[in-house]
């Protein structure tokens, strides 16, 4: 239940919250309608699942969390291109932070 509701990306539903509660999860979400609070989130996970957990069945938690931790430190940070950072890579705009930094 919990994957289909999570596929229909509902997450606002009573019924995905009742599930989340029943496992113990607090989920973090704004007022109905107000879009803008989660919007740099839902567009990261919007990505995790369309451009890659989505090529993948898992049989553990533990293989799934490997794929994320794949995912994020070997494409996500290193390689993908954001709009939101001048299409450059996060690690792209870290270093060039850090270097500014310790020259200053």
């Amino acid at each position: 239940m919990l994957r289909r509701l999570i596929e229909s990306e509902n997450y606002t539903s009573e019924e995905f919250g009742r599930v989340l509660t029943g496992l113990g999860i607090r989920r973090s979400v704004g007022r109905t309608g107000v879009c803008w609070d989660n919007a740099m989130a839902e567009s990261f996970f919007s990505a995790l699942k369309n451009e890659w957990l989505h090529r993948f069945v898992f049989t553990t938690r533990a293989k799934a969390k490997r794929q994320v931790i794949r995912y994020i430190e070997g494409f996500y940070n290193h390689r993908r291109l954001h709009s939101a950072l001048g299409y450059r890579p996060p690690l792209e705009v870290l270093n060039e932070f850090l270097s500014t930094q310790t020259a200053a």
